[in-house]
């Protein structure tokens, strides 16, 4: 395969004036990231830091209702709530061994930033982070939790105000302090070597899950389900089970409301190619290729485009994509809740509201896993605005 392409999909697509920092940054992946000492040091964080391995979690009253057995990869027990953490703890290392004082980073729920933020207090580094408009206002409790954790968080008023012009104004950032400065890409997308970096940061959810499914049900799992934004915890979940043809591996898109006319992030289900942020993948976009406003009721699923390997695995047919809407989400959100007592982020509720719609396609007695990506403490005020009727569903 092309170094840095995932069949047609994938390359780096950037100014001439971004070549040099990501030229670093591919060979401090080459040359740094295998290094016995940086790989220890890695592990002493994501273990006594970050508090991995997560667990899985057998959901015994959701089994006994849906006839199959449902578990849980517990990514929403890592420090700081989310999948988010192995990927920005890597970076903010590799930064440190690069020489960087500073990170930069986007984030859309925030998620992305507040993990970034930790990773740097914790290694010492400066870190400032970018965040569109509706994301600071929809996301505020993760805007004061970033700002505790020491970092500047910049607003973005332009373009649609979420996490693609975030992504834009960190580009241009980046372009002006290059030396200085390591971009901490919060998924696995942009341009190379994003895509490989954030992968590798985050197949330990996969390495995980498959030794403890393994110890737990003396099996493998039949079908794993992760919800897709830009795809990082999704290629997390699958990367380690590509190789084992008997699971069936599944990513998880946001219709929106599913109205016509209303916005969507599904762009592996309803876009096409096209080159957003350095990278040649599936968008969202109209026939003159300009990108089209994407929409979903959770801030870190609202992009346009995703990761290449995303593209080139719905391509091959090696994963399946779906979508669900706004409404099930929430139901779903509601449902995890009540019966288990876990209350997962509105992303991961995406996955878990295709496992209960498609209950009928499952075949009984079989093993789901859904990575559970994050919780969801910073959604409570979109939960509570859909309970009070305030249309925190319907958007357009």
């Amino acid at each position: 395969m092309k170094k840095g392409y995932f069949g047609e999909f994938g390359g780096c697509f950037v100014p001439e004036l971004l070549i040099p920092p990501l030229q670093e940054v591919e060979k401090a992946m080459d040359n740094i990231l295998p290094f016995s000492k940086f790989q220890a040091e890695l592990k002493d964080l994501l273990n006594n830091y970050a508090g991995r391995p997560t667990p899985v979690t057998f959901c015994p009253t959701l089994s006994k209702e849906l006839g199959f057995n449902l578990w849980l990869k517990r990514e929403d027990l890592l420090h700081t709530g989310a999948h988010k953490m192995n990927n920005a703890l890597g970076q903010a290392l590799l930064a440190r061994y690069m020489g960087k004082k500073r990170l930069i980073a986007e984030t859309g729920a925030g998620q992305h930033g507040v993990a970034t933020a930790a990773a740097a207090a914790r290694l010492g580094l400066e870190c400032v982070i970018y965040m569109g408009a509706e994301d600071v206002e929809r996301q505020a409790s993760n805007v004061l939790r970033m700002e505790l954790l020491g970092a500047t968080v910049h607003t973005v008023d332009s373009g649609s105000r979420t996490l693609k012009d975030a992504i834009n104004e960190t580009l241009r950032v980046w372009i002006t302090n290059q030396e200085t400065t390591h971009y901490c890409f919060g998924t696995a997308a942009g341009p190379h070597p994003f895509p490989t970096l954030v992968k590798k940061f985050q197949a330990v959810i996969s390495q995980e899950a498959k030794e403890q499914m393994l110890t737990q049900t003396g099996h493998l799992p039949d079908l794993v389900v992760a919800c897709v934004g830009g795809g990082s915890n999704a290629i997390g979940a699958f990367a380690n089970f590509l190789e084992d043809e008997s699971v069936k591996l599944l990513g998880v898109e946001a219709a929106g409301t599913g109205e016509p006319g209303c916005f969507n992030s599904a762009p592996l289900n309803l876009g096409s190619p096209g080159v957003l942020h350095g990278s040649y993948s599936m968008l969202l976009q109209n026939l003159d290729g300009q990108i089209e406003p994407s929409h979903s009721i959770s801030a870190g699923l609202d992009y346009p485009g995703v990761g290449p390997e995303h593209s080139y695995l719905q391509k091959t047919g090696r994963v399946k994509y779906s979508l669900v809407k706004d409404q099930n989400v929430v139901a779903a959100f509601m449902r995890l809740s009540k019966t288990e007592g876990i209350l997962p982020a509105l992303e991961s509720s995406h996955a878990l509201a295709w496992v209960f719609d498609h209950q009928s396609e499952i075949k009984p007695g079989s093993t789901v896993l859904v990575n559970l990506s994050g919780r969801g403490d910073k959604d409570m005020g979109i939960i509570e605005s859909v309970l009070h009727g305030q249309g925190g569903v319907a958007h357009a």
